[in-house]
């Protein structure tokens, strides 16, 4: 029962098998390969427009570089307070945007609202020379809250940002559960809302290690080749991340891998909610979820193999945080989480929980 991350999860049959074919033959390094140029060819259809791709190995190098490319060493990066770049990349986007400040924003459910953004980029006026300058925004999808952003929602907010002189980036590390959950095409949840650049994660998804960079105006992301080296992120033998990325994306793997992903978190929360003294804290969207149960429940879960992480969090609606005696915790369901470790969870919760009560 391993519901800590979906990062802990293996690799899908058919990534691996791609894998082994790449090792099989000896090809030009460093992305000039066949497999790269067919992945930046699938990622430009997938897209509905030519795009400039660029494959990396982990999101926090995605992210952080994405944002160097956009940025300017004096410049504010806004976000959520608790988006995964402000909390957990141990400060590689300012680093690699030479100095940029990431000033991060409240929001309920881990989104950012267009009242929220407006106010704060008041505070930081263009031309003034005390404070940074508007250069980026940031949106997480899905967000550390496990919750989505709508492709209207993503639209006021990337309207707000470009009318400030911010380039809009998307952390994407979930974006393929995200895509599955609102069922909207991959451009009217990017570029047609406003995004200029997509951190777009496979990893969480089902490869070995995989990220790509995509630029939607290939001439924001035509210096991106040096930024990439210069960073230290350029493969050697970057076919393995073109064939990553090519079977992830084939014949709709990637969506069928998310959607599997998606549709265990929504077996497990729909069983923790049929228990009265469990509750979610945010509406589960994709393939987390997040409750507050009973804190005496942590020890026969933990005891029978459970595996998940305590969670705290300041982005809960007044009223709905975790009361004395309740523990939060976040649950991640993965491609290949199976039925039956749902069950066996759900079973130990319902039999230390009082059920719900059917209407009558």
């Amino acid at each position: 029962m391993n519901f800590a991350s979906d990062n802990g999860a293996g690799v899908a049959p058919e990534i691996m098998r791609a894998i082994v074919d790449a090792a099989k033959v000896n090809t030009p390094a460093y992305g000039a390969d066949d497999w790269t140029a067919r992945a930046q060819a699938s990622l430009s259809e997938i897209f509905e427009r030519h795009v400039a791709a660029f494959l990396l190995s982990t999101g926090t190098a995605a992210n952080a570089l994405a944002l160097g490319a956009v940025t300017r060493g004096w410049n504010g990066i806004f976000c959520h307070e608790e988006a995964h770049i402000q909390d957990d990349e141990c400060g590689a986007p300012e680093l690699f945007a030479a100095g940029a400040k990431l000033v991060g924003m409240p929001g309920e459910a881990g989104k950012i609202t267009p009242q929220v953004l407006r106010e704060t980029l008041a505070r930081y006026p263009a031309g003034l020379a005390k404070s940074v300058q508007p250069g980026a925004l940031s949106l997480s999808q899905a967000s550390e809250a496990g919750t989505v952003y709508t492709p209207r929602e993503i639209l006021a907010l990337s309207d707000i940002a470009h009318s400030s002189s911010c380039a809009v980036h998307m952390d994407g590390a979930r974006f393929a559960n995200a895509l599955a959950a609102i069922g909207c095409s991959p451009a009217e949840l990017t570029w047609r809302a406003g995004i200029d650049v997509l951190s777009l994660g496979a990893t969480k998804d089902g490869a070995l290690a995989c990220e790509a960079v995509i630029f939607f105006d290939p001439v924001e992301g035509a210096d991106f080749e040096f930024q990439r080296k210069r960073g230290g992120h350029t493969l050697s033998k970057g076919r393995f991340l073109g064939a990553q990325m090519e079977a992830w994306l084939n014949n709709g793997l990637w969506l069928d891998l998310a959607r599997r992903a998606n549709a265990a978190a929504q077996r497990l929360s729909r069983g923790l909610e049929a228990c009265a003294d469990v509750r979610l804290i945010w509406p589960t969207q994709v393939n987390e979820v997040f409750v507050a149960l009973p804190s005496a429940l942590l020890p026969p879960l933990r005891v029978a193999g459970a595996r998940f992480y305590a969670w705290s969090s300041r982005a809960i609606a007044p009223g709905n945080e975790p009361r004395p005696g309740e523990a939060f915790i976040r649950l991640v369901c993965s491609f290949e989480t199976s039925e039956a470790e749902i069950d066996q969870f759900l079973a130990i919760v319902g039999a230390n929980c009082r059920q719900k009560q059917p209407a009558i």
